[in-house]
């Protein structure tokens, strides 16, 4: 089964990252955000990818035909360019990537519609290039199945900023031994 994600926002809220990279090649530790979206699902045995490209997808492509060199080790032989031997075993290995460029002002319709040759069947994912989540993906798709529906959605309600530091402050005061217990109330 295909997951499609979408790659071709300009990431308006990340304009100090995107400025110079799509969004979904920014970093979270040491790998990008479409790296880890990837890796959710090929955790869960989904490994066939189409990724709708826009904004900056030169630089998505880049980065995904020169994976496996700066992902490992290698060996080679200067001069003779078919002589280059891989040394690392990436556990990616045997993801398959399909990058389609769908336009830098493509909008989501338009995008779907321009990779649909590539989706194989009828049932497919589709998330955004910013779409990293805590979801067991199996458990979505059976959940999916079980309602005979055509389309299944996702999503959070996030929390505004005042929500998110109330949240905070109450992890950090629970978390937090105060070396004055009895000045504690």
């Amino acid at each position: 089964m295909n997951a499609v994600i979408f790659c071709g926002g300009i990431g308006a809220r990340l304009k100090e990252e995107t400025e110079f990279k799509p969004k979904p090649l920014v970093k979270i530790g040491n790998r990008p955000i479409i790296w880890h979206i990837m890796k959710t699902y090929a955790h869960y045995g989904h490994t066939d990818f189409i990724l709708c490209l826009g904004y900056k997808g030169e630089q998505i492509k880049e980065y995904f035909y020169n994976y496996e060199l700066m992902s490992g080790d290698f060996t080679l032989k200067l001069g003779d360019r078919n002589n280059l031997n891989l040394n690392s075993h990436l556990p990616e290995r045997g993801w398959n990537i399909t990058l389609a460029d769908t336009g830098d002002d493509a909008l989501k319709g338009a995008r779907l519609k321009r990779v649909e040759k590539y989706v194989a069947g009828d049932t497919f994912m589709v998330t955004y290039g910013d779409g990293v989540a805590n979801i067991n993906i199996n458990e979505l798709l059976a959940f999916h199945q079980s309602h005979g529906k055509s389309a299944t959605v996702t999503g959070v309600n996030p929390l505004s900023r005042f929500e998110l530091r109330t949240k905070l402050y109450k992890q950090r005061s629970r978390t937090t031994t105060s070396p004055y217990p009895h000045l504690s109330s």
